[in-house]
Formats: C-alpha cells, sequence, structure tokens
C-alpha cells in the first residue's frame, strides 16, 4: 500500500499531481488526514492556497506496519505540520525499517533530514531548506532525486516528473513512460 500524508498548509500541486500519475499506474493510494481530532474527525484538508480537499482516512486510522511507500507533499505550513506529527514519525520509521520507499517534496525532504534519513544520500529540496538536509550530498543540478529507496524533489515545478518516478519505482520505468506519453508529457 502506498500512503500519502496530507496536513493543512500542503501544497496542493505537490499532492495531487503525484497521487495523479500513481492512479493512472493503477497503484492504490490512501491519503491520510495528518492532525486528526477524533475517529469522527472531517476528513477535510487545507492547503497552502485555501483549497479544500477530502483526505481518504485521518491518520488515527492509520495503523500499515509494512506499507511499500510513503509520501510527503511540501509547502509551508504543511511540512512543518507534517514533520511535528507522531503518526508520520513512526510511520516513517516504520517504512525505513521495512525497506520502503520514502519521497518528499519541496520543503519536506527536511523531515527527512533530520531524521538522519539522507545521511550519504543524493538529495533535493526546495531552495533554503538545504541545511535541514544533514549529511545530504546535495544536487544542484537535478530536481527530482531517487537514491535507493529515497526520493526527494525540489518543488511544485516538478510536480509530475516527481510523479512519474514514484511510479516507476513501484511498476517500472515503462509504465511511467506510457503516463507520460498519455498525458502529453513530451
Amino acid at each position: 500500500m502506498v500512503y500519502m500524508f496530507l496536513a493543512d498548509g500542503f501544497e496542493e500541486v505537490e499532492a495531487i499531481c503525484p497521487l495523479d500519475c500513481l492512479r493512472r499506474a493503477k497503484i492504490e493510494v490512501t491519503t491520510v488526514k495528518v492532525g486528526a481530532k477524533g475517529a469522527d474527525d472531517i476528513l477535510s484538508v487545507c492547503s497552502s492556497h485555501s483549497l479544500s480537499v477530502n483526505a481518504d482516512m485521518p491518520d488515527i486510522m492509520f495503523s500499515d506496519s509494512h506499507p511499500d511507500m510513503i509520501i510527503l507533499p511540501g509547502g509551508m505550513p504543511g511540512a512543518k505540520n507534517l514533520d511535528e506529527s507522531r503518526i508520520v514519525d513512526t510511520a516513517i520509521k516504520v517504512a525505513a525499517k521495512n525497506g520502503a520507499y520514502i519521497a518528499a517534496i519541496c520543503a519536506a525532504p527536511m523531515i527527512l533530514g533530520k531524521r538522519g534519513l539522507l545521511q550519504e544520500k543524493r538529495a533535493v529540496c526546495y531552495p533554503g531548506f538545504e541545511k535541514f538536509l544533514e549529511g545530504a550530498e546535495v544536487s544542484d543540478t537535478e530536481r527530482v532525486v531517487r537514491d535507493g529507496k529515497i526520493i526527494t524533489a525540489a518543488g511544485m515545478g516538478v510536480a509530475l516528473d516527481f510523479g512519474l518516478c514514484l511510479v516507476s519505482c513501484l511498476k517500472g520505468q515503462d509504465v511511467a513512460d506510457e503516463i507520460r506519453k498519455a498525458i502529453i508529457a513530451d
């Protein structure tokens, strides 16, 4: 299973575009609202530009101990809210321990850096957040970086490439290329 965590203040394109790519590839993705207050908490998450999106489940229902991939969209204060979430922290630890893919875009790679997951890895983030990529070799030329099971991306402008990279990780480059062609991205 693939999980995308959404917190208030997320960058909508960094979430919706990769989500669309994954679902076009027929990959099951569950969006998880971070910051739910109770089992009956509303699923609506407000983006950084005041767009409301309904998540599939609240974080209090998240319990997958073996995800295939977790995805952290950026945006502010969305990335900060993800960073402060106990559920997201647990999901990252479980994913890392079990060899799952961990993907983050824009400001969200800081979350991985602060947890030591970027040590001796190539990575990229939104300009100004490099100081949080502790131990990483920060790329000045790449916009999307895959280093083993860690995928990072620079920001909204590369959300499509980020999404297609996620597809290629889970379904292969041929499927990612088919989607790129189908959506006339070349």
